[in-house]
């Protein structure tokens, strides 16, 4: 066993070795380069930290113990607790330096540093002078113990972020932000991206080349490409990593952190397909989007309305196969109210609107057949904001009915013929803000009169140039329910109102000509993927949309999972396949089974007299999160106790990166008797040479199987 004086004299001159080695990383880290095998040295500095902090305050203790120098024993103790921290706290500096070489920069990082380098000297310092007068040593003490502090908090702050260690005593009262007020970006994305990714991409500590602690870092990304891309969820480095499997080494946040909740999740996503807009208004999203539907509930406790809501059952009773009423958003007392089918229009039906004439802010009417139609409702609607009668083959008298509507801010007219008499009405309507006015006949003289006496108005006459051709939107798709029983509704709504919505209900591509067209809401009774694309004349026909929508069928006697799915997406296990419940456009949101390391294998289990003639597999796929099509589906069917093999498919693979979506195979069943069905999915062993993560084992994420008579 080592003497004291022994020990004493190694870790002195253990002291110097400390010395010499933090004085060369500190004063030459530029220009060191270190090999990889140091930095695991470097990354031992959070663990070893703790020591000197504990050994040198309990050392520095022992200098205001009462009559010290007369206790001999209590002083040896003293002195070595003291010279020991002091060499933790030169390897904490050493290691401290080395973990500096990473992605940690700025003034965080300089202060933490020489603090830490001044309390390591300090304790040297105090422990050779230790015999000089008491007072010194014992003013230096407490100078050394506020080094400590001051240090840590400094560390705290490039680890956890700014100010975390005062921030239980800090006053953090987020600012209310009335909804009206509201910006996406300020408001709703960048406090999720404060609380759980800035501590990592920050002044002091900047991982990846990425910061995200000001919009310039941001928009520039980081070294592995763009942070966001609007509109492209596949180039967003930030979706992507969202995205990726926890167990991933790239996934985002790290594993160990705070992970992002569906919810900040889908507000991400939802943003960067909005376009990832910097300065745009939450109230300037389109009310029926997604984005707003999230993004509005954060603010809903600021009343926009003074108005009190309507009777649920009353709305309810106004919603019929040709009308839709809903909230402007969730919980919101405003509604928004759309008319649809020419056909099935009723001009009667607008008198309704009374029951409801303080409730509604937005009116569309597009291409309904107004000729001749008494609009004297629209004036009683006191609160009414928005005004869409696009198409509508409007009359002088029914201008000037509208005119008097004294809350209006916005109104669409356009494909209505505007003469004279009307434009004498329109410019009594002073207090409107916005006015759109495509293809209504009017001459640059009678354009140019109408801005000078709407001044304050932004007048939208279209686009003057015959040359440009230019690309519509993407009509939008809803579905009453995504899985459903018997039928379900599925609505396309576009922007502009007088687009030709042309749509298939078996996954090919619509066209102008020969596909569908959309007058109304389709009642929908099989599983199908609906497409949708709109078209106008002199403009370019839209991208396309679609959706996919599940019929449930009739759940089987049992399900057996003979292959267990990854722990971390097990789902409710078995029943997860047959609950009839879909999963959401997210991998983690519990209503999934993933399969990695092993091929997805069940066995059903029919009732007696049970006679399926389909069976349906709803599977996920997102290639950025590496989840894949399978590779083959096999589906076996037992007939007299012997399986026989009935399907052998090979399903289309990726090719490029997509966004998150649903897919649905469907297989023939035979028409013999069988009471039982045997299914293997096998996912893809290894991602192709084109994606990011080339080599690495893929995914197949299930969430329902459906039978069907």
């Amino acid at each position: 066993m080592l003497k004291t004086s022994t020990l004493r004299s190694v870790l002195e001159n253990t002291l110097f070795v400390w010395i010499g080695l933090s004085v060369v990383l500190f004063l030459g880290s530029e220009a060191l380069v270190l090999p990889d095998w140091i930095q695991v040295i470097g990354r031992s500095h959070p663990l070893i930290l703790h020591f000197p902090i504990v050994l040198i305050l309990f050392g520095l203790l022992f200098f205001w113990l009462p009559k010290i120098d007369e206790k001999k024993d209590l002083r040896e103790i003293g002195e070595l607790a003291l010279i020991s921290g002091v060499n933790f706290a030169g390897l904490t500096v050493v290691a401290g330096l080395i973990l500096a070489q990473e992605d940690y920069e700025g003034d965080a990082l300089n202060w933490h540093q020489n603090a830490g380098m001044i309390v390591f000297l300090g304790g040297v310092l105090i422990y050779f002078f230790r015999n000089q007068s008491k007072n010194l040593v014992r003013a230096s003490s407490l100078a050394l113990a506020g080094g400590i502090v001051l240090t840590g908090h400094w560390g705290a702050d490039l680890t956890h972020g700014e100010n975390f260690l005062l921030a239980p005593i800090t006053d953090t009262e987020p600012e209310l932000v009335a909804l009206n007020e509201a910006e996406v970006f300020r408001d709703v994305i960048k406090p999720i991206l404060d609380t759980k990714c800035v501590s990592c991409h920050k002044e002091g500590k900047i991982k990846g080349e990425l910061r995200l602690d000001h919009l310039d870092g941001i928009k520039t990304g980081g070294k592995t490409g763009p942070f966001v891309v609007g509109g492209d969820l596949s180039q967003s480095l930030m979706i992507t990593r969202i995205n990726l499997p926890l167990e991933e080494k790239e996934h985002m946040p790290p594993k160990n952190k705070a992970q992002l909740t569906d919810e900040e999740k889908m507000l991400l996503i939802n943003w960067v397909k909005s376009g990832a807009s910097f300065d745009q208004k939450v109230m300037e999203i389109e009310p029926q989007s997604e984005l707003f539907q999230l993004a509005s509930l954060k603010f809903s406790a600021e009343e926009s309305f003074d108005f009190p809501p309507s009777d649920p059952e009353l709305i309810g009773e106004l919603n019929n196969f040709f009308r839709k009423v809903e909230p402007l958003y969730p919980e919101s007392p405003a509604l928004v109210v759309s008319y649809f089918g020419i056909a099935a229009f009723d001009p009667g039906s607008l008198n309704d609107l009374n029951k409801v004439r303080e409730q509604v802010v937005q009116l569309n009417l597009n291409k309904m057949p107004l000729a001749g139609v008494d609009l004297g409702v629209i004036p009683e609607l006191i609160n009414l904001q928005e005004l869409q009668v696009n198409f509508t083959d409007l009359s002088a008298a029914e201008i000037e009915t509208i005119s008097q509507s004294k809350s209006l801010k916005r109104l669409s007219l356009s494909g209505n013929k505007i003469g004279s008499k009307e434009l004498g009405f329109l410019a009594q309507m002073s207090h409107l803000e916005e006015l759109f006015l495509w293809q209504s006949g009017l001459s640059e003289a009678q354009k140019a009169d109408l801005k000078t006496t709407l001044a304050t108005t932004a007048i939208d006459f279209g686009f003057d140039s015959k040359a440009v051709v230019y690309e519509l939107n993407a009509p939008k798709i809803e579905s009453d329910k995504d899985m459903f029983g018997d039928s379900t509704a599925v609505r396309i709504e576009h922007p502009i109102g007088s687009v030709d919505i042309r749509y298939t209900l078996d996954g090919s591509e619509p066209d102008s000509l020969t596909s569908m067209r959309y007058e109304g809401p389709l009642w929908v009774k099989n599983s199908a993927e609906i497409k949708a694309r709109a078209f106008a004349e002199e403009w370019k026909g839209s991208p396309v949309s679609s959706i996919i929508v599940f019929r449930a069928g009739n759940p089987p006697k049992e399900l057996r999972l003979l292959t267990e799915p990854n722990p971390n997406y097990f789902g409710k296990g078995n029943v997860t396949l047959i609950d009839q419940i879909k999963g959401k456009n997210n991998h983690t949101s519990g209503e999934w089974l993933g399969y990695q390391d092993q091929n997805a294998l069940f066995e059903i289990l029919l009732h007696e007299g049970q006679k399926p003639k389909e069976l349906t597999i709803s599977l996920l796929y997102h290639e950025g999160a590496y989840i894949f099509p399978p590779t083959q589906v096999q589906i076996w069917v037992n007939q007299a106790d012997s399986w026989k093999l009935v399907t052998q498919d090979t399903p289309k693979q990726s090719s490029q990166i997509l966004p998150s979506r649903f897919e649905a195979l469907t297989y023939a069943l035979p028409s013999t008797d069988f009471n039982r069905v045997k299914v293997q999915i096998n996912r893809i062993t290894s991602l192709p040479a084109w994606h990011p993560g080339a080599g690495a084992k893929g995914w197949v994420f299930i969430d329902e199987v459906s039978l069907l008579d």
